[in-house]
C-alpha cells in the first residue's frame, strides 16, 4: 500500500501521521501520479494549524512532480509515462502516489528536474501573477518585497531583476540578506532592527514605492502601508507572522489600494493556468530564474520540515522526497 501524510485534527506538526492509504484506479477525468518530489509551502501550515479550514480527516500539500502511471476515462493529452508537475487541486500532495484531476497537471519538460518542478510550481506561479497580473511592474520602478530570501522571494528577486525592476527586500538576518543580494535584491532591510518605512524613504529619496508585496502579514502590514506612494498598491498574499487584524478603510490614506490575491483564483481557468505555468517554465528553462532546492526531507519527516519552515530556519525552496 502507498503511504501518505494524513491529519485527523488540526494542530501542531505532531498531528501529521505517515500512514498506509487505500488507492483505487483513477476515476473519470483523473490521473494517477507517482510523486518523485513534493513541494513544501507555508500554506500547508495554514491548513494543518486550522488557520485555513478544511474538512477532516485530510491530506496536506498542493504541489508536486512525478510520473503519470494511469489515466482515467475521458482524459486526453496525458498518458502513462508523462512527466508532470502541479500546484493546486485538492490537498494531498504529501503522498507517494495519488489520484487527482488531470485539469491541474502541467507537462514537465525533460530539461527541468522533478525536484525543480516540485519546488517551483506554487511559488513560481505566485511570482508570475504578483509581478505580471496583480500589479504589473514596469522597468525602472522600485518595489518593496518582504521575505526576500524565502522560496517566493528568491524567485521574485530574479524575475523582477529580469524585468529591469529595482528591488528593496526585507529579511530577518545578515545571512538571508547576503542570499537576497545574490539573487538580485538591490537594497536589503533587516526588519528586526531597522524601521522599514524609514529605510524605504531613504532608499527612494522620499518617493516611496508604488507597490509592496507582503506575505508576512501581521508584523509588517502597517510598515507596508507606510512605505507606499499615493495611489500605491499593498498586495497582501500571506500571513507568515499571523493574520492581519481587521483594517479600517481609513487606513488606506493617500488613495491606496489593498489587494488580497490567491493563486487558485488566478489558475481556476485552464487557459490561465497554461499561460502562467508556461511563462514560468520559459523563465526557468532560459536560466533567467534559477530554482534552488535548499532543503530536502524524507516525506516521513514532514513534521520536522514544518517545524523548520515555521521557525524561519529554511531558505529558498524545500522539497519532500517520497
Amino acid at each position: 500500500m502507498p503511504k501518505a501524510i494524513r491529519i485527523e485534527t488540526t494542530g501542531g506538526p505532531e498531528v501529521m501521521k505517515f500512514v498506509d492509504v487505500e488507492l483505487g484506479a483513477p476515476g473519470p477525468g483523473e490521473v494517477q501520479v507517482r510523486h518523485k518530489a513534493v513541494g513544501l509551502n507555508f500554506i500547508d501550515i495554514y491548513f494543518r494549524s486550522g488557520l485555513y479550514p478544511s474538512p477532516m480527516p485530510a491530506g496536506l500539500g498542493t504541489e508536486g512532480a512525478g510520473d503519470v502511471v494511469a489515466v482515467g476515462e475521458g482524459v486526453t493529452g496525458l498518458k502513462a509515462g508523462d512527466r508532470v508537475a502541479y500546484a493546486g487541486g485538492p490537498a494531498g500532495a504529501y503522498s507517494e502516489v495519488r489520484n487527482m484531476p488531470a485539469a491541474v497537471l502541467i507537462k514537465l519538460p525533460e530539461s527541468i528536474s522533478y525536484e525543480t518542478g516540485a519546488g517551483m510550481m506554487l511559488k513560481g506561479m505566485t511570482v508570475q501573477y504578483l509581478l505580471r497580473r496583480t500589479y504589473k511592474v514596469q522597468k525602472g520602478q522600485t518595489i518593496l518585497f518582504h521575505a526576500a530570501a524565502g522560496g517566493v522571494g528568491l524567485i521574485a528577486m530574479q524575475w523582477a531583476k529580469a524585468l529591469g525592476v529595482n528591488i528593496i527586500g526585507t529579511v530577518g538576518s545578515e545571512d538571508k540578506a547576503a542570499l537576497a543580494r545574490k539573487y538580485g535584491c538591490d537594497h536589503v532591510i533587516l526588519y528586526k532592527t531597522e524601521n522599514i518605512a524609514e529605510r524605504v524613504r531613504e532608499i527612494t529619496n522620499g518617493a516611496m514605492v508604488p507597490v509592496v508585496y507582503d506575505s508576512v502579514g501581521k508584523d509588517t502590514f502597517q510598515a507596508s502601508l507606510d512605505s507606499l506612494q499615493p495611489f500605491g498598491m499593498m498586495v497582501s498574499f500571506g500571513n507568515a507572522s499571523g493574520p492581519v487584524p481587521p483594517v479600517p478603510l481609513t487606513a488606506l490614506k493617500g488613495s491606496l489600494t489593498l489587494a488580497r490575491p490567491s493563486l487558485m483564483a488566478y489558475i481556476a481557468k485552464r487557459t490561465d493556468l497554461e499561460e502562467i505555468a508556461g511563462e514560468l517554465i520559459e523563465m526557468v528553462s532560459s536560466g533567467k530564474v534559477k530554482i534552488e532546492i535548499d532543503q530536502r526531507y524524507a516525506l516521513a519527516d514532514a513534521a520536522k520540515a514544518h517545524e523548520d519552515l515555521a521557525s524561519r530556519k529554511t531558505t529558498g525552496c524545500t522539497v519532500l522526497i517520497p
